[in-house]
């Protein structure tokens, strides 16, 4: 990888990292479906007149809305606002490379490899040792509400996956607005329905510039800004190249969580992500090491 895509690569992972403190300081006065919602208002529009509609059919664009975006972001956001922090938020999410896998051997017959497994099981162990030990912000509910927001994505992968691989190339970032554009009215609705016109009131009477800045930087920087960028480099090299970089990305969430937030981790949840972040890199970087061996 040249050393410029390195450099876009490096920020626009930094940029995910932050979105999780973005996120917590949203919901401090922001309900979070409605925060969702307002999410991919401003993402769409008005650039959504600018991109056309992906060559793919409307159903596999509605199951990609639905699965990567309303699942995941409704699951996260009330996960997030009923006790889980910005740090072990932005590394249980990453679970979904895991689920995407178990997805992908059931339904697509897809087959382990030595480097999958293993990564699961210590990745597994380091999951379960954070969620029996709560400390500090953390709840089991939050906990596991994030763990289904991960599924979620996991299922927003596979329909992702089949997209690209039966429809023509097309814009990446067209896809992003276009699916979170499908996201909008049921978030929207979901809001009205749990959270209520009174919730709705008092997000406007306590708009102030930190959740103006908190939506404006989910919306524009983490949404547009980061998918439009990892769409180029994924663009130019293959997954396996780019993929790893996305490790960086909890270490990020957790690093800035505790100098920004002031957030901290007990010894053995530190221990536990120590482990997530292990079965992470096996899962991603083992294939990759068996290749090279092979060629030797």
């Amino acid at each position: 990888m040249q050393r410029r895509d390195l450099l876009i690569g490096l920020v626009v992972v930094t940029v995910w990292g932050l979105n999780f403190i973005a996120i917590k300081l949203g919901l401090r006065d922001m309900p979070p479906l409605l925060l969702g919602a307002l999410r991919f208002v401003l993402a769409c529009f008005p650039i959504i007149f600018f991109l056309p509609l992906p060559p793919i059919p409307w159903r596999s664009l509605v199951a990609l809305g639905l699965s990567l975006n309303v699942g995941q972001f409704s699951l996260l956001f009330i996960g997030m606002k009923v006790g889980m922090p910005a740090g072990l938020a932005s590394l249980v999410l990453q679970s979904q490379a895991f689920f995407t896998l178990l997805i992908a051997v059931a339904w697509l017959g897809e087959r382990w490899r030595w480097n999958h497994l293993a990564g699961l099981v210590i990745a597994a162990c380091g999951m379960t040792i954070i969620g029996v030990q709560q400390g500090g912000e953390m709840t089991i509910v939050g906990f596991g509400l994030t763990l289904a927001a991960a599924a979620s994505w996991s299922a927003g992968n596979i329909v992702m996956r089949q997209i690209t691989v039966s429809a023509p190339p097309f814009s990446m970032l067209s896809l992003v607005v276009w699916a979170g554009a499908v996201a909008i009215l049921p978030l929207l609705l979901l809001s009205w329905l749990l959270e209520g016109y009174d919730a709705w009131l008092a997000a406007y009477q306590t708009l102030n510039w930190i959740s103006v800045s908190s939506l404006v930087y989910i919306a524009f920087f983490a949404t547009l800004a980061g998918f439009g960028l990892w769409g180029k480099l994924l663009s130019r090299y293959p997954a396996a190249v780019v993929s790893p970089l996305s490790l960086l990305v909890p270490i990020v969430g957790l690093s800035s969580s505790i100098v920004l937030l002031g957030e901290s981790i007990s010894l053995l949840q530190g221990l536990g992500a120590i482990l997530v972040m292990s079965g992470l890199a096996v899962n991603v970087l083992g294939g990759k090491q068996e290749v090279v061996c092979s060629q030797k």
